[in-house]
């Protein structure tokens, strides 16, 4: 008679997360050493199963899920067992649905995981007990627990499902003065802003604002509820704003953004209340209400200065070199931007000094300064050089050379306009050689002056007209 192999111990029922990876069953005996004949099969059966109930035998032949299944379902834990299941017939759906989608694909099924269904067992049937008790804040404590196990990029859909059943939950619980139900909106707005349903997810946040208004709770890391409720409500609300701009709606942007302003103002943090003002600050700029803009950034830059922040002072005063240069005012907006790049030099933020200078040098070459603006973007190209920024270089680059091409336009005008002898000799060398060609400092000198010259009438003259358009506007 052909040899078996020893039976594994009985094994043992399986009600909580002590639940252990069983034996290998009969059926997972290798190939070459399966019994063929019947008889001899039915012997063996006979003997080492001798004395064990058909529940034992069965726990041998079946999988692990449908054990935790079968034990849901003896011990009376219908609901949990009718949860369970919804829960992993979803699962599979979703793995079938992905490995339709892409072949590199690699979830495991639930089954193979005896983890997760370790901890679905246990708070599943905790939370059914004290559901029945009506407990339901140990409901709640335990479909949070699985919430959170599951909060992860695979399962969060899983994670969702308990944020869900908390909150349905939370509305139940009326001894601890909302905490749960405010932590339950909580849960919910972050639910539907990773989904992008923004509106949904601000009511929610309005919520939990609300109801932790006045309390000083705090979640299970010792952060402040209120202080989290207004920082979803500040980040949901800039994230509308930048749809509602998208749209050139400006005015529904700002006002959505000065609510956001007042609700960091009652969080008392002052960092919070510098964010909303930047924000707020840069919705006035595109609707072109500069000097509201000017006030509200001051504002920002002031708190950055009390709290020395530096990178946001610096972020501050390139959202005013912004409203400067639009309204232009470009020679404040240029001490700004040089502030700008002094800030982002000393805490060597390379790419700080990339955007002040192409800013700065935009200026300079819209002012016909060419070659300041030739320096300034060549030291954004350099440093954009040195952090191997290729898509930033090549952008530079492009810069750098039309302004170095607008500068060597001039001196060769500046040489031909001359039309002497010594003009013609550096044009000649300079066509020889297509090197960098040098302006004479006079005719340079003398151009720069003109074009200040022209620069500041035509200024004088677009705020003559302005002023024209007013008092006819006010005749009328």
């Amino acid at each position: 008679m052909t040899t078996l192999p020893p039976l594994p111990a009985p094994r043992p029922k399986l009600t909580s997360l002590a639940r252990q990876k069983l034996p290998c069953s009969p059926t997972s005996i290798p190939r070459s050493q399966l019994i063929k004949e019947k008889e001899d099969i039915d012997h063996y059966l006979e003997v080492n199963f001798k004395g064990l109930s058909k529940e034992e035998v069965a726990a041998y032949q079946n999988s692990y899920t449908k054990n935790i299944c079968v034990d849901l379902l003896r011990d009376g834990y219908h609901k949990s067992f009718t949860e369970l299941f919804a829960l992993m017939e979803k699962w599979e759906a979703l793995r079938e649905r992905a490995r339709s989608r892409s072949l590199l694909w690699s979830q495991r099924p639930l089954e193979e995981q005896p983890d997760k269904l370790d901890h679905f067992y246990y708070y599943l049937t905790r939370a059914e007990v004290a559901e029945r008790k009506g407990y339901f804040e140990d409901v709640y404590n335990n479909l949070y627990a699985l919430a959170c196990y599951f909060n992860n990029s695979e399962d969060k859909w899983v994670r969702n499902h308990f944020y869900e059943r908390c909150f349905q939950i939370a509305q139940l619980i009326k001894i601890d003065g909302g905490k749960k139900e405010a932590e339950a909106h909580g849960h919910m707005g972050l639910l539907f802003e990773e989904d992008g349903q923004l509106l949904e997810a601000a009511e929610h946040y309005e919520a939990f604002h609300q109801l932790t208004q006045g309390r000083i709770w705090k979640d299970e890391t010792g952060h402040f509820l209120n202080l989290l409720a207004c920082e979803s409500l500040l980040r949901t609300y800039r994230l509308l704003s930048d749809t509602m701009l998208e749209n050139k709606d400006y005015k529904q942007a700002i006002r959505i953004l000065i609510k956001a302003s007042e609700i960091a103002k009652e969080g008392n943090d002052k960092k919070m209340e510098g964010e909303a003002s930047y924000y707020l600050g840069l919705a006035h700029l595109a609707a072109g209400e500069y000097e509201t803009a000017l006030t509200v950034l001051g504002t920002y830059s002031r708190v950055s200065t009390e709290l020395e922040d530096d990178l946001n002072l610096a972020r501050a005063y390139e959202a005013i070199a912004k409203v400067l240069q639009s309204q232009k005012n470009t020679t404040e907006a240029i001490q700004y931007l040089k502030e700008v790049v002094n800030i982002a030099r000393n805490n060597f933020r390379s790419l700080d000094i990339v955007k002040a200078s192409t800013m700065l040098g935009d200026i300079y070459n819209e002012k016909g300064h060419y070659s300041k603006a030739s320096e300034y973007f060549q030291q954004a190209f350099n440093t954009a050089a040195e952090l191997a920024n290729i898509p930033l270089m090549d952008e530079t680059k492009v810069h750098y050379g039309i302004a170095k091409a607008h500068q060597m336009m001039l001196t060769v005008n500046s040489y031909v306009a001359s039309a002497d002898l010594p003009s013609l000799d550096h044009l000649l060398s300079w066509k020889e050689g297509r090197s960098d060609i040098a302006p004479d400092p006079v005719v340079e000198e003398s151009r720069r002056a003109t074009l200040e010259s022209l620069y500041q009438t035509s200024e004088d003259l677009e705020e003559e007209l302005d002023n024209q358009t007013n008092e006819t506007s006010a005749s009328f």
